[in-house]
């Protein structure tokens, strides 16, 4: 069996002190209380006594704290009860029995029971043996002071195994604690660690809008955009507007905004100019309390740059093959025109003048997308009142030709007069890549079904055909720039990858969007939502 710790060594040499100090106090007060009233009947024996009690609470003030000698935390005790009754033998009525009180506690809340028993029968004893002498002047104490002993002893043990138990339980708690606060303390290290190692900044804002974590990377960041310029040289998305101090990125996340993915500039354009990705996600709540947010920002410079570098080549190549390919769409028209053209030639030029217009259609659309991207906030519009049934109804009869030689019906009676504010240029460009893929992709001898209708606060167009539908896995990226599916690629219908994603840009250029709704080999169905403006609702009341 394993002996005392340090810390309990220590705690029985402080109550073992404790113990002796008082009890010598306490002597030290019944000596001179004895001496004035002189009821001291044998002098030498009485200081004898008194000695032996002085003499072993020294040893225990003398005594090592951290190496209490086991003998002496029995001996002290013992010689203690023994003293007492010396004393008490030469000064009979002087009550000094009750002395008796000090070392019978702490038997008791040292030894616990057997203590108690212990020295409760030795009280008993020397009562007993004394009382044989003076028999009438101690009867009473012969029967109540041991018992009374005994129950302060006892109530000694209780208090001192409550005491245990309390500080077991604190010392339990408290390494508890401890164990708690150094695993705090890894995680934390963990985390500024990571965050430190990332190359994107990152910060944490309380609900009061107070910068509380930030790491490394976000130091960088904020040094390599404070010599750029003030606070106001801050600009959208596409460098050129300006942005108020409140509708920066950091402001708004301080406001309690969420966003994701702005793109910000820092620094005047044609300066040395840094770009950055910002988002701000709110944090989960605490207690009732609001977690605040953290914000995520990274550079993106050398990104945006570029694309900006490839848009511009793009929209330059393109630009120049437009001026030629006029040229060349021309000039077959002329030939063409001529009456005396042999069959085979006629054919010939028929076939160069098809690819030539498809490729002016790609060029178009190209420079479309360019300018759009080079805008940074989609198609410039000019919405005026129309009537969207015509826009619909135009271009189902352009596509009529086309569907009809691929045997393909076009049901156009769902189109209903609906008037909106739209670009009608742009709108028709949309309705028109549509149905063209509809036609393209269909099967021969399928169906296309258009209609306009008037929903609560919108305008949807809708062009549903019974192709063979788009895979699950294709269905995300319908909508990108260049995609084009598997099966598309792998067969002979041409096309860019490019007009679903002119539309959708026109789309939420107006500030609607178009949606999707397909599986495979059960057609596609797109919805153009369009939202109906309280001016489009007017005008179309009164017209």
């Amino acid at each position: 069996m394993s002996g005392p710790s340090p810390s309990e060594r220590l705690g029985l040499h402080r109550s073992l002190l404790t113990s002796q100090l008082l009890q010598a106090g306490a002597t030290v007060l019944a000596v001179a209380v004895t001496l004035v009233l002189g009821q001291i009947e044998d002098v030498a024996l009485f200081v004898a006594g008194a000695g032996m009690i002085f003499v072993c609470a020294g040893i225990v003030v003398l005594s090592p704290r951290d190496a209490l000698p086991s003998w002496l935390v029995l001996v002290a005790p013992v010689v203690d009860v023994a003293a007492i009754g010396v004393m008490r033998e030469s000064a009979p009525v002087a009550g000094i029995g009750l002395l008796w009180a000090f070392p019978a506690m702490w038997i008791g809340s040292v030894f616990g029971v057997r203590g108690v028993v212990g020295v409760t029968a030795a009280v008993t004893a020397l009562i007993t043996y004394q009382a044989f002498d003076e028999m009438q002047r101690v009867a009473a104490s012969t029967f109540v002071l041991p018992f009374t002993l005994a129950a302060l002893a006892t109530m000694s043990h209780f208090a001192a195994q409550r005491t245990r138990a309390q500080r077991s339980l604190l010392e339990n708690q408290s390494a508890e604690l401890r164990r708690a606060l150094e695993r705090s303390r890894r995680q934390e290290d963990l985390v500024t660690e990571v965050l430190d190692a990332v190359d994107f900044g990152v910060i944490r804002i309380t609900a009061e809008g107070e910068y509380a974590v930030s790491n490394e990377a976000h130091a960088r960041l904020q040094a390599s955009t404070e010599p750029l310029g003030p606070a106001s040289d801050v600009f959208a998305a596409d460098g050129i507007t300006p942005l108020d101090p409140r509708a920066t990125p950091f402001a708004r996340a301080r406001a309690g905004e969420t966003f994701e993915g702005e793109l910000v500039w820092f620094g005047m354009p044609g300066d040395d100019r840094r770009a950055l990705n910002v988002t701000a996600r709110r944090l989960p709540s605490r207690e009732g309390k609001d977690g605040g947010s953290v914000v995520v920002s990274r550079d993106v410079t050398a990104e945006e740059l570029a694309l900006r570098a490839r848009e511009d080549l793009v929209a330059s190549v393109s630009h120049e093959l437009r001026t030629p390919l006029t040229s060349i769409l021309g000039y077959l028209e002329l030939a063409l025109d001529d009456d005396d053209l042999a069959a085979s030639t006629r054919e010939q030029l028929e076939i160069a003048e098809r690819n030539a217009a498809r490729l002016r259609e790609l060029v178009a659309d190209i420079l479309a997308m360019s300018a759009a991207s080079r805008h940074g906030v989609g198609f410039a519009l000019h919405p005026a009142p129309t009537d969207v049934a015509e826009i619909v109804e135009s271009a189902v009869t352009a596509v009529a030709p086309r569907a009809m030689a691929h045997g393909i019906r076009i049901d156009a009676s769902g189109v209903h007069s609906c008037r909106a504010v739209v670009d009608a240029h742009r709108l028709r460009q949309v309705v028109d890549n549509l149905l063209s893929n509809a036609v393209k992709y269909n099967t021969r001898g399928g169906g296309v079904v258009v209609s306009v209708e008037r929903a609560a606060e919108a305008v949807l167009i809708t062009v549903a055909d019974n192709g063979p539908g788009i895979s699950p896995s294709e269905q995300a990226r319908i909508f990108e720039r260049f995609f084009r599916a598997d099966a598309v690629r792998n067969s002979s219908v041409h096309g860019s990858g490019l007009g679903l994603a002119i539309s959708r840009d026109i789309a939420r250029a107006h500030g609607g969007d178009i949606s999707l709704a397909t599986a495979p080999g059960a057609g596609s169905v797109f919805t153009v939502r369009l939202p109906q403006k309280e001016e489009a609702q007017s005008w179309s009341l009164t017209s």
